[in-house]
């Protein structure tokens, strides 16, 4: 035992004898083959033949023959064309506004913005006189020679801004002496006013309008049902003379103010329920650069689908405000349109020029600006065509 302990670690293991490998054939055919690719592969890495490299030569294309007038185009260059915007009314320089030149054929066209062609406020109040037609019954609204419309030139501005908008038009104006200046002074000017081709001293109070910041409509008397003995004018125009294109009696109406940018209906449920006397009273409307507005008292009214069919700016009011001359309802319905607005981002709603319903409206503006609400002119809500 003493002794194991002492003896050295490993002096007791016998070393066996290195068991040399055994080259088979298999295995010595395996090495020659080896031995015969990397030889190949030294080769010829070390000698590399000389491979020839073509020249491909591209034949030189010949030149286009290009016409004697063609080259002296792209030699001198047209200059393309120019655009300036306008900034100014283009009364005064209709032309100006698209100048194509460094050509032999001039060019030029009318781009404009639609706040260009609106009246300064400065003068607002005075007729345009290339937006008028003199006829046998007065000034008549029409299309400018450069193309601007009652409809752009009258137009008041709004913001713009994507947000809840009401237009709000009070009608009847002009009957009433004191109706009219109460409604000219205490409404805000975003609302639109419209006047009655019946009513007295019109141009004074267009002009005292139009100084206010208002939008102004005409209110032309149309067909009712059951006339001639329910009659809202002498010059009535009735679906039988629309449907013809004969338009005296809607001339005697349009020629008794100027400065409007549209017509609304006075009236007229069997004239708007009337497809060939719709058509022909928005065709002319549309043709004088005005707007149409339906105020919806009408349920069989076929205004909107004969203006959007003919290209007409159209708008149609949503509410009634004042069918009951009580202070409650009136506030009542414009709540309701407040709602209606809310839900589908804009609404118009349609009033007389009462004194209460003056006075609730006017009220009620304050309060709903403070909710977020932009009252706006009418013609900022009506679809029109031209501006789409």
């Amino acid at each position: 035992m003493q002794g194991d302990i002492y003896r050295p670690l490993g002096l007791d293991i016998i070393a066996k004898p290195a068991r040399r490998p055994v080259l088979t054939g298999s295995r010595a055919l395996a090495l020659a083959s080896v031995a015969i690719i990397c030889g190949g592969s030294l080769t010829t890495a070390l000698v590399q033949p000389q491979f020839r490299v073509a020249s491909v030569e591209t034949p030189a294309k010949a030149p286009l023959a290009v016409p004697a007038q063609t080259q002296l185009a792209v030699q001198k260059g047209p200059a393309l064309p120019t655009v300036q915007r306008a900034t100014a009314p283009l009364a005064a320089a209709p032309q100006d506004a698209f100048v194509a030149s460094g050509t032999d054929l001039a060019a030029s066209y009318t781009v404009a913005d639609p706040a260009a062609m609106r009246q300064s406020p400065s003068v607002a109040h005075l007729p345009e006189p290339d937006l008028t037609e003199n006829s046998q019954y007065g000034p008549l609204p029409v299309r400018a020679a450069d193309g601007r419309r009652p409809l752009d030139v009258y137009s008041m501005p709004s913001s713009g801004a994507l947000g809840t908008r009401i237009a709000i038009v009070v009608g009847g104006l002009g009957i009433s002496q004191t109706g009219t200046q109460n409604a000219i002074r205490s409404l805000p000017d975003a609302v639109t006013l419209a006047f009655s081709p019946t009513g007295n001293s019109l141009g004074r109070w267009m002009q005292d309008a139009r100084r206010g910041g208002h939008e102004l409509l005409l209110q032309a008397p149309l067909e009712p049902v059951g006339y001639p003995d329910v009659s809202p004018s002498p010059n009535t125009l009735t679906a039988a003379d629309a449907a013809a294109g004969h338009f005296n009696d809607l001339y005697a109406s349009l020629a008794r103010m100027t400065n409007y940018v549209g017509v609304m209906n006075y009236m007229g449920a069997k004239l708007t329920a009337d497809r060939a006397a719709m058509n022909g009273l928005l065709g002319e409307i549309g043709r004088r650069g005005l707007l149409y507005l339906d105020d919806g008292s009408s349920s069989r009214s076929l205004a909107k689908d004969s203006a959007t069919l003919d290209g007409v700016p159209i708008a149609v009011s949503d509410i009634l405000l004042d069918g009951s001359q009580e202070e409650s309802d009136i506030r009542q319905q414009l709540d309701t349109l407040e709602r209606v607005a809310r839900a589908r981002g804009t609404a118009i709603g349609t009033a007389s020029a009462f004194d209460v319903s003056v006075a609730t409206i006017a009220a009620w503006i304050n309060e709903a600006r403070g909710r977020g609400i932009e009252i706006v002119p009418i013609s900022a809500l009506a679809y029109d065509p031209e501006r789409q």
